[in-house]
């Protein structure tokens, strides 16, 4: 068994994967040697942020498993691979708890104008402006997966009022009033005051907000995009932000990353941007590490692997009662 490796592992990493499949062999290819190695591989544990010849690796019809280190797949997830007998899983909730703490640390700082006040000290004023509060409002979540229901249970104390859509509405959480569809989003957001995306990207999502969607939501709601940029139209979010439709935004992605020079969300009010540190943590490559250890040894004793893929839609069906996953 050949493994390849794209995720920033350091030697006590590769020796803690290697005493899970002692007979493998291990190449740490990182980005810089990624797509020569992968063609040869039998598994790659990683996400790739380089062109990768997926044609030629699924044609050499020695790949078998892709785990990515990431919850998004877009990055593996291309026609060739869709269409092959190659199983994927993903990163789907291993860094859960800082997303969670990136959605509501940017959703906190719009309910209380931090990047306004910032700007006042700047200018070494002391003015009061008006807030907001989260405490009590009515929020939305595009997206249980790993992520959304960190999410949930790190919202609860806020007493607020969630409202949800994912593709599986199922398992609904005791805290979340209401859990459908996503045929069901147009007609929660009249009601929301704070929406979060925590969704995949897939054909079904990209543009999903878009100017539409925003027209439906509220005047003076709030949006928090921790998923993938391409969810949100630029331009429209742009405009109900210049038009005062929405109260403000807060991007940990988007669309173009980094975004164009020319981009206007570099100038847009009441906009907040990070440059998609919303999983980061200094316990990452640890926490990868130990996902993918457990998965690699069941994959070795055949027994279900966790956040399998449905490489169709984009992202792992929910777990089963009594599978173990």
């Amino acid at each position: 068994m050949r493994i390849v490796l794209c995720y920033p592992v350091e030697q006590k990493h590769v020796a803690q994967i290697q005493a899970v499949v002692p007979d493998a062999t291990l190449v740490d290819a990182g980005q810089e040697r990624v797509a020569d190695e992968l063609p040869s591989a039998d598994l790659l544990c990683g996400h790739p942020k380089v062109p990768v010849p997926w044609d030629r690796v699924v044609a050499e019809g020695r790949l078998k498993w892709i785990q990515s280190s990431a919850a998004g797949l877009d990055h593996c997830l291309v026609p060739a691979v869709v269409g092959s007998k190659i199983i994927v899983t993903s990163a789907s909730g291993v860094l859960a708890d800082q997303v969670a703490e990136q959605t509501v640390g940017m959703a906190v700082a719009c309910t209380r104008r931090f990047p306004l006040f910032l700007e006042q000290q700047q200018r070494r004023e002391f003015v009061r402006r008006p807030t907001v509060d989260l405490t009590g409002a009515t929020v939305g979540i595009v997206g249980l997966g790993g992520n959304g229901r960190r999410l949930v249970e790190v919202l609860e104390p806020f007493r607020v009022r969630i409202l949800a859509t994912d593709w599986f509405p199922v398992r609904k959480p005791a805290a979340v009033e209401f859990l459908g569809n996503p045929d069901t989003l147009p007609g929660l957001l009249p009601e929301i005051d704070v929406l979060f995306l925590c969704a995949p990207l897939t054909e079904h999502t990209r543009s999903m907000i878009d100017a539409t969607a925003i027209a439906r939501m509220k005047k003076g709601a709030i949006l928090v995009n921790v998923a993938r940029g391409p969810l949100v139209d630029e331009d429209a979010l742009v405009d109900a932000l210049e038009s005062g439709h929405l109260d403000s935004a807060a991007l940990d992605v988007t669309p173009d990353e980094p975004p164009r020079p020319d981009s206007r969300l570099w100038t847009a009010p009441r906009l907040l941007i990070t440059p998609h540190v919303g999983g980061q943590s200094k316990h990452r490559i640890n926490a990868m590490t130990d996902f993918f250890c457990d998965n690699l040894l069941r994959y070795r004793e055949g027994r279900p692997l966790r956040n399998l893929v449905d490489k169709r839609l984009g992202f792992p069906e929910p777990p089963h009662e009594g599978s173990g996953r």
